[in-house]
């Protein structure tokens, strides 16, 4: 199929119209015309799906592929307490890509922003070495929640599973059984829109947990150490991550420090929010801590794109 037959037919398949939502033209013209809600201000994020970095195909569908890649972008608005609006994805394709693959990927995108309630209005093709999906999120929020503004004082706060779905990912690395729960939180990772609007107006400071907890609220603590608490992170754990966690050789508390990709919800606030539990706190000094008992330990770990793991 050619470049504008695939085209013509993924915009079948995402089926937007303009006149609704603010979106005044949508798929296959030079570029979405888009009215953004009165009020509001306009969150935009972009985020890559790389195969060999992110994602590799034995482990997961194509649709998962296409549902993981978009819930992870539409994460980062989740994260600044907004709600998704609406989408663009560019596809890098391999020269073997066929079309019923094509189908199948965006199959996967479709049901995400359709449980986002954010259309597809736009992307583009190209052809590459590695398959590779970008997708770019513009939401909407009254008044975004950034990473900058945690004061000492405040508790730290998580909304989600931790350390779940870098316990499924270990388990499909490896061939071991872990239990569907750890699978699908890596497979199919959901953007906690809902918790992230109800932290916005009380929170400090906000972040999304994609290269692990350690590294990402800290990022929140700039001036400040953060004491994360042994006991309250693995009361909350789910009993799941800790059969997974045996399942693939390793301790539970590490999974949640360092796995990842679980792309929970963690704030800093004063207050206690509505569906978060406290697991740490925001104290005067700096560096990241983890009590367990009357002991602190310095802690290191998560992602980074450069330097691994």
């Amino acid at each position: 199929m050619s470049e504008l037959s695939r085209i013509e037919r993924l915009s079948q398949l995402f089926q937007i119209r303009g006149g609704t939502g603010g979106i005044e033209l949508a798929i296959g013209d030079d570029a979405a015309v888009l009215a953004p809600p009165e009020g509001m201000k306009l969150l935009w994020t972009i985020d890559d799906q790389v195969e060999g970095t992110h994602f590799r195909r034995d482990l997961l569908s194509l649709e998962d592929l296409g549902y993981r890649a978009t819930m992870a972008a539409a994460s980062d608005v989740a994260a600044m307490g907004g709600a998704p609006w609406c989408i663009l994805g560019a596809l890098v394709l391999p020269a073997s890509f066929r079309d019923d693959e094509l189908e199948e990927l965006t199959r996967g995108q479709k049901l995400a922003a359709d449980e986002l309630g954010a259309p597809i209005v736009g992307g583009n093709l190209a052809r590459g070495p590695a398959l590779t999906v970008t997708t770019t999120v513009l939401g909407a929020a009254v008044t975004p929640v950034t990473r900058v503004g945690a004061l000492a004082g405040d508790g730290l706060w998580v909304a989600g599973a931790l350390g779940l779905a870098a316990a499924g990912f270990r388990g499909l690395e490896r061939g071991e059984p872990v239990p569907d729960a750890a699978l699908a939180a890596w497979r199919r990772p959901r953007a906690l829109v809902a918790s992230g609007q109800a932290m916005a107006g009380i929170a400090h400071a906000a972040i999304d947990v994609s290269d692990g907890l350690a590294q990402d609220a800290g990022h929140l603590a700039k001036g400040l150490k953060l004491v994360l608490f042994a006991e309250a992170l693995l009361a909350c754990a789910p009993p799941s991550l800790l059969v997974a966690a045996k399942a693939v050789d390793a301790e539970p508390l590490d999974l949640i420090l360092a796995g990842g990709e679980d792309y929970a919800l963690v704030c800093a606030s004063a207050d206690p929010i509505v569906g978060y539990t406290r697991v740490g706190e925001y104290v005067a000094g700096e560096g990241i801590w983890l009590r367990d008992g009357a002991r602190e330990t310095r802690v290191a770990g998560g992602y980074d794109h450069f330097a691994g793991r």
